[in-house]
Formats: structure tokens, sequence, C-alpha cells
């Protein structure tokens, strides 16, 4: 199938690939601002830091023992040790352990001494306060549990701010829904088409069969019939108005 095909199949059904895009994108837009829970993220930022030799000076392997300790209190931050703490000496949260250890999450990068926490609420205030709470609790309890006191805070959440949500975008939803519906309109065109096996045209019966056309009956309207029906009745009445000569004339 040639290209002029294809594109002849989609200039038949342009109208359906239409309609798949403007309800496509009118839903995307109704769930972006009627329909979407704003979700709100507050971080903080930790350092694992061991101490240094006498001269003060860091060395490879004390900064590989910090990174290595990462992963182990990625898990204690979780951990009821530190979320029980939480919810015993900030009751104004109004959280349990168990909801606090589910929003909390620590990412980290690769060969990197921070730790970045983030918490996720429909209320930033509030996920400012857990996240910022979190961290001294965490900071506190280390040298009680690692026996180390290798925790700096460097950065707490900003209780004040007013950051934007961070699961709405309606601009990308309409993209996302107007690339995905425009997909599925043209994908839709071709499969009705594949189903379709009327032959409308002289070309497509050339094509198939190899036959010569011999004839064609054009596509006749109802406004063609019409037009028909009425010239035919002024015929008539025409003929009946004519004058015929009697026969003893």
């Amino acid at each position: 199938m040639e290209l002029k095909q294809y594109f002849r199949i989609i200039q038949k059904k342009w109208w359906l690939i239409m309609v798949i895009v403007v309800v496509a994108i009118a839903a995307a837009c109704v769930k972006s601002f009627y329909f979407t829970t704003p979700i709100y993220a507050a971080n903080a930022k930790l350092i694992v830091n061991q101490k240094g030799s006498a001269d003060g000076s860091l060395n490879t392997g004390t900064i590989q023992t910090s990174i290595f300790l990462i992963n182990s209190y990625k898990e204690i931050i979780k951990s009821s040790a530190i979320m029980d703490k939480v919810v015993q000496k900030f009751p104004e949260l109004k959280a349990t352990a168990g909801e606090l250890s589910a929003g909390i999450s620590v990412i980290t990068a690769n060969n990197s001494q921070v730790m970045n926490l983030v918490y996720k609420d429909t209320s930033y205030a509030k996920a400012a306060a857990i996240v910022n709470a979190v961290s001294k609790v965490f900071k506190d309890e280390i040298p009680h549990i690692m026996n180390v006191d290798n925790i700096t805070i460097l950065s707490m959440a900003d209780t004040k701010a007013s950051p934007a949500p961070i699961n709405l975008n309606p601009l990308m939803n309409i993209l996302i829904s107007f690339a995905v519906s425009l997909m599925l309109g043209v994908g839709l065109v071709f499969l009705l088409n594949y189903l379709d096996d009327t032959l409308r045209t002289e070309a497509e019966i050339v094509e198939i069969l190899n036959l010569p056309v011999l004839t064609a009956v054009g596509e006749i309207t109802k406004g063609d019939l019409k037009a028909t029906k009425k010239a035919a009745a002024v015929h008539n009445s025409k003929v009946g108005e004519s004058k015929y000569a009697a026969l003893n004339q």
C-alpha cells in the first residue's frame, strides 16, 4: 500500500479522529482540574559524615564507610524505632507510625553521603512538619542505635513555603492525551478500513481484481431522486395540458 493510499484512508475518516482527540483532551482537562487531589512534597537533607583523622582531613576509607552506612540508615529511618519516637514527641502531627513509615521516602545519589528525606501529603504544611520531625528524631536517635554520632541536618523543609503540587500538570496531561488519542484514532481508522470489504471506486476494483472496468453507475443521492421526480411531474402536467383535435373536425 502506497503512502497516498494511507492518506486517503485517513482523509475519509478524519472526523472520527478529531472526535476521539477532542473527547480525550476534554476528559484530561476535566480530570486535571476537577478530579485530581493536589499532592505536595516536602524534603529535608541529611549528611552522613564520619569523623576525620587527627589533622581534620577525611580519607577515602572514611567516606566509603559513610556511604555504606546509608543503606542501613534507609531502613532505620522507616523502622518503628524512629517512627514511634516521632509520634511520641510530635503528637500534633496526628499521624500513626504506620502512616509516617508509608509516606516517607529516602533518596540518595550514587556515591553520595547526602540523604534526601521526602514526605508527600495533600497539605504541604503537614508534609514539611513531618519530614522535619523525622529528621530531628533520626539525628537524635542514631547515636543510641548505631553508637555513632555521624548525622548532620543540612537543610530543613520550609513550612512557610507555597510550592506547586507535584501531581498537577494540565499542559503535560493535555499533550499526552493528544498524542495517545491521535494514535488511537488513526489506528481505529485503519482497523475499520481493514475490516471493510466494500469496493467503492473503480480504482479499487482494478487494483484487487486486475480487470478493466467496462461501465460504472454513479452514486444517486436523495436530492437527485427528488429532482428527477419533480422533472417528471412537470413533464406530465405539460403533456396533459395539450389540446387535441376532435375526430369529427
